[in-house]
């Protein structure tokens, strides 16, 4: 598989079976100078498993503005740079978007490599109308959560949500208070072992 070079390649991970990973993902990762990563040491652990050995930089939500001119550089010599995300496709909900911005003011040339996402695999089984609104992260703050449900209520379609396992009980109280009458689907460690999925009206939600 040949690659272009000063090229980013933006490249879909497993989220949890390392079996999820794509033949072009492996040839893509294989035939990069270097690999971006959120976190180098679970980066690590996928690109063993795949037998591949290339230079990681740390490339992450707290640095990624202080990485961006070394990066840029890095493409505008020739090399071939790959970005992963600890799990699924970078730049949804993940660091990526203010590299890939300036890739495309630069005419650096961006490529995605399409793989596994919890978006589509969660929607594919949700049994949901497929118009749908990815949202990712909800606020943390009960007043700023309070006013975008008030605003995401109004609409029919299907919406998807980040929430952390640990405010579940939280964020379910105010879908019961802004979707009345709506089923939820919640999916829990998708493609690993205890993976799971909870259907319910979420008016039934105790």
């Amino acid at each position: 598989m040949k690659l272009s070079t000063n090229s980013l390649y933006i490249v879909s991970t497993p989220i949890g079976n390392l079996d999820d990973i794509t033949i072009r993902a492996i040839e893509t990762l294989r035939n990069s100078d270097i690999i971006l990563c959120e976190d180098t040491i679970h980066s690590l652990k996928l690109l063993n498993h795949l037998k591949i050995k290339k230079k990681l930089i740390s490339y992450h939500k707290f640095n990624e503005k202080k990485e961006l001119e070394k990066i840029i550089k890095y493409l505008n010599e020739g090399k071939i740079l790959s970005l992963i995300s600890d799990a699924g496709t970078p730049s949804l909900s993940d660091p990526g978007r203010l590299l890939i911005q300036t890739c495309i003011e630069k005419n650096i040339k961006v490529v995605p490599i399409p793989g596994v996402s919890s978006i589509t695999a969660s929607m594919s089984v949700s049994g949901f109308k497929d118009q749908f609104l990815f949202y990712g992260f909800l606020p943390k703050t009960e007043k700023e959560l309070e006013k975008i449900l008030s605003s995401l209520g109004q609409f029919s379609f299907s919406q998807i949500f980040f929430i952390p396992a640990i405010k579940i009980n939280f964020y379910l109280t105010k879908f019961k208070q802004f979707f009345s009458g709506r089923r939820i689907l919640i999916a829990k460690e998708l493609t690993k072992i205890h993976e799971s999925f909870y259907r319910e009206n979420i008016d039934k939600i105790n």
